[in-house]
């Protein structure tokens, strides 16, 4: 048991450490309390490898203030604007590029809440169906797509609208218009855009149990792994309903 406190209480320190930027030496000044910029001299400092969250002074927290994130991104971008740095040393405007280049990648996936939540699982270690190296492997060796595996409670409509699908597409090649056909594709199209709708309610409900842990320290293993957890099976049903979606959306395209 305290075998187990002890471990939990060592990912706590370290995750606690990762929110606050990096400080270093300034190459400049020699002052100790530098980031991307030298608190002391302003210069700008070599870029280095950094969490997203700290980037922008943010915990690794879900619910952010988008308003405030859009703020901050436009002040640093200023301050790395080539114009601040034309007088600055061949080397001083490569580092400014290379931060501006963080900063872009650093805002354009927290201000998406997807793709914020996908970082931050990452950054836990979790990889989503599709993005796991063994799929991306086995997909590779065998020339075939990555197959996702089939939601339990999708399972019937899955099968249902892949025979409407490959109706449709059959139809298409002879010619043939069905129009019984395309109103069930419309109809099976929105009810898995209310499924999405009802998916993002539930990872916004995961968010608020994991900022909860955040807040408390990250205390407790377990509940943690649960709420993490959590989040990966909301995105990977997601994911597969957002393919269906999009399969719909070809052949009634098409």
């Amino acid at each position: 048991m305290a075998d187990m406190e002890n471990k939990s209480a060592t990912t706590n320190v370290a995750l606690q450490v990762e929110e606050r930027p990096t400080e270093h030496q300034c190459w400049s000044c020699g002052d100790m309390r530098a980031t991307r910029f030298c608190n002391s001299c302003g210069k700008v400092q070599p870029p280095m490898p950094v969490d997203y969250f700290s980037f922008f002074g943010l915990r690794r927290k879900m619910n952010i203030d988008v308003k405030e994130l859009e703020r901050e991104f436009y002040r640093q971008s200023r301050k790395l604007h080539p114009d601040v740095n034309a007088r600055s040393s061949d080397q001083e405007q490569e580092w400014s590029l290379q931060l501006t280049s963080q900063l872009n990648d650093a805002y354009r996936t927290l201000r998406d809440p997807i793709a914020r939540t996908e970082y931050l699982l990452k950054r836990e270690g979790r990889e989503l169906e599709e993005q796991s190296k063994s799929a991306t492997d086995a997909a590779r060796t065998s020339g075939q797509q990555k197959k996702q595996i089939v939601p339990p409670d999708l399972l019937e409509e899955v099968f249902e609208l892949n025979m409407l699908l490959e109706e449709a597409r059959a139809n298409r090649k002879m010619g043939e218009h069905d129009t019984d056909l395309e109103a069930q594709l419309v109809e099976t199209k929105n009810s898995l855009n209310e499924r999405m709708n009802a998916l993002m309610h539930e990872l916004q409900e995961a968010w608020k149990q994991w900022d909860g842990l955040v807040d408390r320290g990250l205390i407790g293993h377990t509940d943690r792994e649960r709420v993490l957890g959590k989040m990966v099976d909301v995105l990977n049903r997601r994911t597969y309903i957002r393919n269906l979606v999009r399969d719909v959306n070809e052949v009634l395209e098409g």
